[in-house]
């Protein structure tokens, strides 16, 4: 098996809650978008200022072409380490695999926040 070119890196709780928060925010004054194929095109196409991806997601390939896309493309992600909290932010009863950022809305000062400090733990 091939070793991933990111490095998997833990993210302090009261920083996931941060960025859940500005998550919630974005979904209600911006623009975001649910699910790992949503983020992906997001990425590709560079529009992204913010990956989610869920840490209890099974099988993981469903996500770990996330990280090294974000690599390549210099845009930011987090890790979350449960899909039910990432789902609830994103205004679902469900659990969610991965979510994106588009517009920021009234979130801007938070997930600049949130993207200085994640760049710090890697």
């Amino acid at each position: 098996m091939a070793q991933p070119i990111y490095v998997k890196f833990e993210v302090p709780s009261e920083l996931e809650n941060s960025a859940l928060e500005a998550l919630e925010l974005s979904r209600d004054t911006g623009k975001i978008r649910k699910g790992t194929n949503e983020a992906t095109k997001a990425t590709e196409r560079s529009t992204a200022k913010l990956i989610y991806i869920c840490e209890d997601i099974n099988p993981p390939e469903i996500v770990a072409h996330l990280p090294p896309l974000c690599e390549e493309k210099n845009i930011p992600y987090i890790f979350i380490k449960k899909q039910e909290e990432l789902g609830a932010a994103c205004g679902l009863k469900v659990g969610c695999s991965s979510a994106v950022i588009l517009e920021t809305g009234k979130a801007k000062d938070l997930i600049d926040d949130v993207i200085n400090k994640t760049q710090a733990l890697k």
